[in-house]
C-alpha cells in the first residue's frame, strides 16, 4: 500500500508497509473531496456507502456507513486533521492524516495506527494509483 502525501515541500510517496519515502517530482496530490453537507469540514473521501470526513473540531472525524444519512464521531485522541482517504481496493482501509504525521485504521476508523515517518505541514492526501498524480 502506498500513498501520495503533498507537504509543503511537495509531494512524497509513502509505503504504508516499510515507512519508506520518496519524492514525486512535480507532481501533485489528485484527490477526491467529497461534499458531505456538513459544516466545518476539512476534506472528505467516501466508497459506497461509506464516507468519512475530516471536521475542524474534536474529535477531528465524522463516519458514515449509509451514504451520508447518520454520522458517528470517531478518531479519539487524533490530532486535527488534514486529510483522508479510503482504500478503492479496501473500504475497511483508511488513511488519515494531521499536520505531520500519518494515521492508519485497517478496521473502517475504529482503531488507530501512528506510522512513525514525520513530514513537514501536510496538506492533501491520497492512495497512490494510476492516475492520481497530476
Amino acid at each position: 500500500m502506498r500513498a501520495a502525501v503533498e507537504t509543503a515541500t511537495g509531494v512524497v510517496i509513502v509505503d504504508l508497509e516499510t515507512e519508506e519515502v520518496e519524492l514525486a517530482d512535480d507532481a501533485a496530490v489528485e484527490h477526491a473531496n467529497v461534499d458531505v453537507g456538513l459544516p466545518l469540514v476539512v476534506s472528505a473521501d467516501s466508497s459506497g456507502s461509506l464516507v468519512v470526513a475530516v471536521v475542524a473540531r474534536r474529535p477531528p472525524l465524522v463516519i458514515s456507513r449509509d451514504a451520508g444519512v447518520t454520522w458517528n464521531e470517531a478518531g479519539h485522541g487524533l490530532p486535527p486533521g488534514r486529510g483522508v482517504t479510503i482504500s478503492p481496493d479496501h473500504p475497511d482501509i483508511i488513511l488519515f492524516a494531521g499536520e505531520s504525521r500519518l494515521y492508519l485504521s485497517q478496521d473502517g476508523g475504529r482503531f488507530w495506527q501512528p506510522l512513525t515517518v514525520e513530514l513537514d505541514e501536510i496538506s492533501a492526501v491520497a492512495w497512490l494509483t494510476e492516475g492520481n498524480l497530476g
